[in-house]
């Protein structure tokens, strides 16, 4: 068997980068840049006002009389120009500081006479500075600035940077055509009547799901028996029109555990079968001559989510050319773990915060790979060095999200 590393760079060394797409901004949360976005303009385009208030010269301040307000100056306005220093301009959060005028001063700082409504003055505490309250034309980013790179995962910043750069359209990688696979004779969908031999099928489930949230869409999800004869025949279809495929179940030693002579049937080349894990230790990967990518995953619930978390989700990202790739998310235990296999081991955690902020992985322990009830409430697993050996509390561990 092969480390979860080894499993790492074997994969890595397999996958084909997708193509780009050109999407609608609004199409591109979650997807991966394929180009570099620049500032269209510097940033704030213009000296912005911070603050609601009153934008005045401070030179007219100096005689601490009252100032005749001018006009007022909304965000969106074109700017005006102080008449005097005698004069100030009521002017709001975002607007364009008025030619003439250094400072802003806030409301809460003024006071607006009953009797002579069209003057205003302001707290004898106000102290007012040259360039208070303005944001400096330029002083965040100067125009042809590189925003961001080619490789980086869209998020909401990123989706607002380049909308701020004039962006309506970018190019992305194309999302992966999936197809979700389960084995099995014993699985029938949720809402059919059931024997009590039988199980509900949800691995497929919890996989669609966990691509779903994020942000894949381009999934589709079907259900084969255990024969190889249709395994072989429907494999050969999905490996010639998907991008990726995930099967969920028969990758162990049994007899009827057929995935891996089928795909060796339809000439999709074994990577690796196997690594030194627990659980998840049969995860199977291939690649077919179309260069579709092949994950079979265990059949055992809490092994399947384990691997998909592991290797398949971080590998689809890869595909779509995210670089470099996240820095691995690592947390301390909130108490010991023993491992008893000399095998990584992962266990489900649920991530707590403590007093001073300070993120926790609280244990959640299984009864065995199967126990998917109770992966609920979880965040995920992390992942722990060969055992023999008892982990302490605070011990740091690599945490792999669901």
């Amino acid at each position: 068997m092969i480390s979860p590393v080894e499993a790492d760079a074997l994969i890595a060394g397999q996958l084909n980068c997708l193509p780009i797409e050109s999407l609608p901004l609004v199409q591109c949360v979650g997807a991966v840049l394929r180009e570099n976005i620049y500032a269209e303009r510097d940033q704030p385009p213009f000296d912005r006002v911070a603050m609601d208030g009153f934008a005045v010269s401070t030179e007219g301040l100096r005689g601490g009389k009252p100032l005749i307000v001018q006009a007022m100056q909304a965000a969106g306005d074109p700017p005006l120009a102080l008449a005097s220093a005698q004069h100030a301009i009521e002017i709001m959060t975002g607007a364009v500081l008025p030619a003439g005028c250094d400072a802003v001063i806030p409301v809460e700082q003024s006071r607006r006479s009953a009797i002579e409504p069209q003057t205003v003055s302001f707290e004898p505490e106000a102290r007012v500075t040259i360039g208070q309250n303005i944001h400096r034309r330029g002083s965040d980013v100067r125009q042809g600035a590189l925003l961001l790179s080619t490789g980086v995962r869209l998020g909401a910043p990123e989706i607002a940077v380049a909308a701020g750069a004039g962006m309506p359209r970018i190019r992305v990688s194309a999302q992966p055509t999936i197809s979700v696979v389960s084995t099995g004779d014993e699985l029938i969908e949720p809402g059919e009547p059931i024997l009590a031999h039988q199980v509900r099928r949800s691995n497929a489930y919890g996989i669609v799901a966990a691509l779903r949230r994020q942000g894949f869409q381009r999934i589709a999800d079907e259900h084969l028996p255990d024969e190889l004869g249709a395994l072989t025949t429907r494999l050969r279809v999905l490996v010639q029109t998907h991008d990726v495929l995930i099967l969920s179940g028969g990758v162990s030693a049994g007899r009827l555990d057929l995935v891996p002579a089928a795909l060796a049937a339809i000439g999709v080349r074994e990577v690796f079968h196997k690594v030194a894990q627990r659980p998840g230790k049969p995860l199977w990967f291939g690649m077919a001559p179309t260069g579709t990518a092949v994950f079979a995953l265990p059949g055992n619930p809490v092994s399947t989510l384990v691997c998909l978390a592991r290797y398949v989700l971080p590998a689809l990202y890869a595909a779509m050319g995210e670089a470099p790739p996240r820095a691995p998310e690592r947390i301390a235990l909130a108490a010991p773990v023993e491992v008893r296999v000399a095998l990584a081991f992962f266990m489900p955690v649920r991530v707590t915060i403590d007093d001073w902020g300070r993120p926790w992985a609280e244990p959640r322990t299984t009864n065995g790979s199967g126990d998917y009830a109770a992966l609920t409430g979880t965040d995920g697993v992390v992942e722990l060095p060969p055992g023999p050996q008892t982990h302490p509390k605070g011990f740091v561990a690599r945490l792999h999200r669901w």
